[in-house]
């Protein structure tokens, strides 16, 4: 410190001690703005053993938590299924959306979840975006081609082992280059197929697999009061149900949602998303 400066603290200290006035503070910084609040990530469940992909099917009938009853929740979960080999069929004219049916849930405000195929995101972009940025919806992964984890499958084509997490990641980027925000880390295995093998291969992906308790029958259905009472008559408290989003292939959905949605509603049942069901199921 030069001889300059020791005077010049001493007699800054000397005015002060006299009554005389302080140096003037320097002028404090602006605060600081706060960081926006995280989003919260949805709850997924603790890997199995040796590393398996965890399998949620419904919410614990006891509700999760210690001497709490079975809350009235359930969860519609629609597929929007399309193949990877099925674009010739969309352009002819084939329509694997059903816009009419994603316009019904809005109007009835029915939180659900959607496991869509890469392959649809990509056919159908721009309702992949709406759906994917609107908080009524979340987009859950449902692979890119939908073709089987495991075999048999319902006759679909077979991927293999080594292409499994691959399938996962590729839907993930579809629903990313889509501009789709609300997106889960949730999987739905097509046709719900999978064993052990599976499950191991999709570990080092970090998702939930999700299956269900309740099968609507709506595939290739179309008989709407037929599907409507399934899923009436399956319903409990916690339960997850299987629908489908996929006009050409469930022509019935909207219809048999029609009517499931207020008969459920009376009967005190309050509609949530998967993330939302997963909650208690993973405490």
């Amino acid at each position: 410190m030069t001889t300059l400066t020791v005077l010049g603290v001493l007699t800054g200290a000397a005015l002060a001690g006299c009554g005389g006035t302080p140096p003037a503070p320097s002028p404090s910084p602006p605060p600081k703005a706060s960081a926006p609040a995280a989003p919260e990530k949805p709850p997924t469940m603790a890997p199995g053993p040796a590393g398996r992909t965890p399998v949620f099917e419904r919410r614990p009938a006891g509700g999760g938590g210690a001497g709490r009853p079975a809350e009235k929740v359930v969860a519609l979960t629609f597929d929007a299924d399309m193949t990877a080999d099925q674009g010739p069929r969309a352009a002819s004219g084939e329509r694997f959306d059903n816009p009419e049916l994603v316009a019904l849930l809005r109007r009835l405000k029915v939180p659900s979840t959607v496991f869509m195929t890469g392959r649809w995101a990509e056919e159908y972009p721009a309702q992949a975006k709406a759906i994917g940025t609107d908080p009524m919806f979340e987009i859950a992964n449902h692979s890119y081609s939908h073709y089987a984890f495991s075999s048999p499958c319902y006759g679909l084509p077979v991927v293999g082992k080594a292409a499994m997490a691959r399938e996962v990641e590729r839907a993930f980027s579809a629903f990313r280059k889509a501009g789709a925000r609300n997106v889960v880390p949730y999987f739905r295995f097509p046709g719900g197929c999978y064993d052990d093998t599976a499950l191991r291969a999709l570990a080092p992906v970090d998702v939930t697999a999700v299956q269900w308790d309740v099968v609507s029958g709506d595939a290739f259905a179309e008989d709407a009061d037929a599907v409507a009472e399934q899923v009436l008559d399956g319903v409990r408290p916690g339960s997850l149900v299987v629908m489908h989003c996929t006009r050409s292939a469930a022509p019935a959905t909207e219809a048999a949602v029609r009517r499931i949605v207020p008969e459920l509603r009376e009967r005190g049942y309050r509609f949530v998303k998967v993330s939302e069901l997963m909650e208690d199921g993973v405490r």
